[in-house]
């Protein structure tokens, strides 16, 4: 039986345009993809390894035609809309108490001040939740398992009582093989507020 569901916040909760980021950040930098340089230091800096200030000198250092506010611009170009319904759906889970809500996310500081500041309801949002994790702040990521395993012990979780959600598959096949059941969201089709119908079989 399930007992608590954890949800993943990019693309689950808040929209997110990966594909025209990436084109968009491609064109400005003027380069054909993301060097292995520049994915380890995204990566850092979504581990909380590196601060906003030393993410964005690595880039007007590596990129000198590039202000600071473009930079940042384009990094947090992916974020979109918030759907007001998916917001009364996690209050309306929250009002319930029927499961413990854990919400668990690959992040960063530049993308959750750029959310604060244009999402109202972002601290009502968050306290919906009994734990609000984000990978900067924790310092672990997603798909390493050990980010799964910090989440399972610190909450006295059993695996199988609970349900991971994520539009990522490598985090879902991570999570699946430590026994949690697991729903690989399509975004594109699939929207969270469905998630009794869809996933009907796990409750």
């Amino acid at each position: 039986m399930i007992k608590t569901i954890i949800f993943d916040f990019g693309d689950v909760f808040i929209n997110l345009d990966k594909e025209g980021a990436m084109k968009n950040a491609l064109e400005l930098f003027e380069i054909e993809e993301l060097s292995e340089d520049l994915v380890a230091i995204n990566t850092l800096y979504e581990q909380g390894l590196l601060s906003t200030e030393e993410f964005v000198d690595f880039y007007t250092e590596n990129f000198p035609k590039l202000s600071k506010k473009e930079i940042i611009e384009a990094w947090n170009y992916i974020i979109c809309d918030f759907p007001p319904k998916r917001f009364d759906f996690a209050k309306q889970l929250a009002e319930d108490k029927k499961y413990n809500l854990i919400l668990l996310s690959n992040t960063n500081e530049l993308h959750i001040d750029c959310i604060k500041k244009h999402v109202s309801f972002y601290d009502d949002f968050k306290s919906c939740f009994n734990k609000f994790y984000l990978s900067h702040e924790i310092m672990l990521r997603k798909p390493n398992a050990d980010i799964f395993e910090f989440v399972l012990n610190e909450n006295k979780l059993k695996a199988e009582d609970c349900l991971f959600i994520d539009d990522t598959k490598e985090n879902t096949e991570t999570a699946a093989k430590l026994g949690l059941k697991v729903w690989n969201n399509d975004p594109k089709t699939e929207d969270i507020v469905d998630l009794f119908t869809i996933k009907s079989d796990l409750f």
